[in-house]
């Protein structure tokens, strides 16, 4: 059987990359948007990735051209960034023959019934044919560089694991293995052959693509960035999708990335104590923890993303709820510092939505959920990284693959693997219990800073298998060194025996782990129980992870395990189980609290403290979380220069400061039809507050103890001038 081994492991390719991919900027928060300017839009972000040469299929509004869009923005101080799809788009004129005189209806994703899959009318997911990419090229990229834009962001390379069946498909089969097409659903070796060329034609995709930009580019005297926004690993394995991924951190051509994370990719459920339902907090902190540990070995920028509604139609409550709840999430990872602060401003702020889960009535974002949402996106214009460090024990690791996504869809032999259970069941025992656990990616097993500060690593072949040998080498190294392996897993699930590098090639292995258990003295099938190497500890546990998760106390023994190796093998320390995270940012106090945990007391957090998550910004000098709660603080005790007059929690971006003997003042800009309110720092109590020259002061809304001033005004993107004087 003829194979191209494409999927070069980072081991090989990591030592040739610089970890200083991505120059140093200035933009930390940015925001995607198929418009041009409005004001009711304006949320003064750094800088705004302009959506689409045709704008975005989904917007049915009346269309500027690239250009004019470009220019409106720039106008108002925008830094001009292009964002668009390269699984889909606004293509219509390649797929109906107006660029180059021929139809290519028949590169849509197509699954076995022959249903093409489609984003929206006359727009499909796409297979990335050469021509594509072409097209692509010429028509999109180009344009966007001659328009004087230096960033590009190719977002969603996404291939469904159950399309695979059109003929645009069959064609690039031929060409990648040599031999004809065969159907997925007729065995797991096809089914990993169909998914494995899935995630290869988007690596190609967005290699051919990035390096043409960075060329062209160059042509012109530009030094072009390209980024990838893309869900993380733990989502597009849960939503049948493969995506190149990890992999891409083998592309000089790749600057960074966003994390695709929000409410409608964190609340897909999943088990945990037998129990199937959504846990918004604990999905989006793995899915940017999965995200971070994809891209920081590599040295290379990533934002984060957050959504304050979703995709799917909800009501205002529930979308407040869960953006508090990823919004949270991604502020605990003290690492990450850069933002996209929403997608498609358009639909946040004049969408329409119902009032309540029980009611019909849809109306447009509350003023207060607008006032709370833009102070929480101020917050990430001046979120700073820290060296503090998230509570909890450290050092626990689960290992995941790309080839996750490869073995979710269709399923068979009747080997189920629910929900991801099987990763979720290795990471939600330790989560659930308050322990901050990090994913670690096998691609990235070449950095040595790959698993710096991992004590017990988690993994499992049950629902992965490793592309490339030399992963193993570095595991067993680690071991070797004195770290603890746990690998749990049966290895009877009907991918094990798809023909691969273990098999074939002079290697005559049953299973991976075989190879794996190999390099660490093992019997190619170790019984169960715990083995030494070097300073090191393999445990091998004979169940698969899904069964931790799937039955009410199946994570007893795990947890039992777990303690132990990490207390006496590891001597990491007393494992320590909690219902809570916490995390000291700057002047920020973050905090959330778990349900499902070991127990129901609430968390407290002491200080002077103004609470982000009210709109009414109020000051509390201790706060109470409950189970099911999140909280965004800002201690006032530990803001820096507290004896200079200054903004500290705002729903608008201050410009234009000026202080003086006895005066401060500022122009505040934010979104027309919204609410401002703000807590500002001074010296004393003001003797005269002043909004566009009009005196507004009122002594009632001094509070002396923590010498801040309340004040609230209506909104202007064009700016309104505050003035204080005491």
């Amino acid at each position: 059987m003829k194979q191209k081994h494409f999927l070069i492991s980072l081991a090989v390719l990591a030592i040739g990359i610089s970890v200083d991919a991505q120059t140093k900027d200035n933009v930390k928060t940015t925001f995607q948007t198929s418009r041009e300017w409005k004001p009711s839009i304006d949320n003064r972000a750094d800088a705004v990735m302009v959506y689409g040469v045709g704008g975005n299929p989904s917007d049915k509004s009346r269309k500027l051209s690239f250009e004019e869009r470009v220019k409106s923005w720039k106008e108002r101080g925008y830094i001009i960034h292009f964002m668009t799809g390269i699984a889909w788009g606004e293509y219509q004129d390649y797929f109906t023959g107006q660029w180059d005189g021929k139809w290519h209806l028949d590169e849509g994703q197509v699954t076995q019934t022959g249903d093409t899959i489609w984003h929206g009318h006359m727009v499909p997911y796409i297979v990335p044919s050469e021509n594509f990419l072409s097209y692509l090229k010429e028509r999109h990229v180009k344009r966007v560089i001659d328009a004087g834009v230096d960033a590009i962001f190719m977002e969603e390379p996404e291939f469904w694991a159950r399309a695979g069946y059109s003929e645009s498909f069959k064609k690039e089969w031929k060409k990648y293995y040599g031999f004809e097409w065969r159907p997925q659903h007729e065995s797991p070796e096809n089914t990993y052959l169909s998914n494995k060329l899935k995630y290869y034609l988007y690596y190609r995709a967005l290699n051919e693509v990035f390096t043409f930009a960075k060329e062209y580019g160059k042509s012109k005297g530009m030094d072009v960035k390209c980024y990838v926004p893309t869900h993380s690993l733990v989502n597009y394995s849960q939503w049948q999708i493969v995506s190149p991924e990890a992999s891409l951190a083998s592309l000089p051509c790749v600057d960074g990335y966003i994390a695709q994370v929000w409410t409608g990719t964190s609340r897909e459920p999943n088990f945990f104590d037998g129990r199937k339902r959504e846990r918004v907090f604990e999905t989006a902190y793995l899915e940017y923890g999965s995200m971070e540990s994809m891209t920081a070995p590599t040295g290379r920028k990533m934002f984060f993303l957050t959504d304050p509604i979703e995709d799917w139609p909800r009501d205002w409550a529930d979308y407040k709820k869960n953006y508090q709840a990823t919004f949270t999430a991604q502020l605990l990872y003290p690492n990450i510092a850069d933002y996209e602060v929403m997608p498609w401003p358009e639909r946040i702020y004049e969408g329409l939505y119902r009032t309540s889960a029980n009611s019909d009535k849809k109306e447009r974002i509350p003023r207060f959920y607008s006032t709370q949402m833009q102070v929480m996106i101020n917050a990430l214009n001046r979120m700073p990284l820290t060296d503090k460090e998230l509570t909890g024990s450290k050092g626990f690791s689960v290992l995941m693959a790309n080839s996750l996504m490869f073995q979710r869809f269709p399923t068979h032999n009747g080997y189920e693997d629910p929900q991801l259970a099987n990763f979720y069941g290795q990471a939600l025992p330790l989560l659930k219990r308050g322990v901050p656990v990090k994913t670690v990616h096998i691609e990235n097993l070449g950095y040595k800073e790959a698993l710096a500060g991992t004590k017990v690593l988690l993994m499992t072949y049950a629902n992965m298998k490793p592309l490339e040998p030399e992963a193993h080498s570095h595991i067993a190294d680690w071991v070797k060194k004195g770290g603890v392996l746990i690998y749990s897993g049966t290895d009877n699930d009907p991918f094990q025996n798809v023909r691969e590098w273990w098999n074939t090639n002079g290697y005559n292995y049953a299973t991976p782990s075989a190879h794996l258990f190999e390099q660490m003295g093992l019997p190619a099938r170790p019984n169960q129980g715990e083995y030494s190497y070097g300073k090191g500890t393999v445990c091998v546990i004979r169940t698969d992870p899904k069964d931790y998760v799937l039955h009410e106390g199946g994570d007893k023994y795990f947890l039992y395990l777990v303690a132990r190796m990490y207390e006496q093998n590891a001597k990491a320390g007393k494992l320590e189980f909690k219902n809570n995270f916490y995390l000291q940012r700057g002047d920020y106090d973050l905090a959330a609290v778990l349900e499902e945990s070991v127990s129901d007391e609430p968390f407290t957090v002491e200080g002077c403290l103004i609470d982000l998550f009210d709109p009414k910004l109020p000051i509390y000098t201790s706060k109470r979380i409950n189970p099911g709660e999140q909280a965004l603080l800002l201690n006032v005790e530990r803001v820096a220069g507290k004896k200079k007059p200054q903004v500290l929690a705002s729903a608008s971006r201050e410009e234009q400061e000026e202080r003086g003997k006895g005066w401060y003042s500022y122009v505040a800009k934010s979104p027309a039809e919204t609410s401002n309110v703000s807590r500002v720092l001074l010296p004393s109590c003001p003797k005269s507050v002043t909004v566009d020259g009009k005196e507004v002061f009122d002594t009632k809304r001094w509070h002396a103890a923590s010498h801040t001033y309340l004040i609230e005004f209506e909104n202007n993107p064009d700016g309104v001038s505050v003035k204080f004087c005491w």
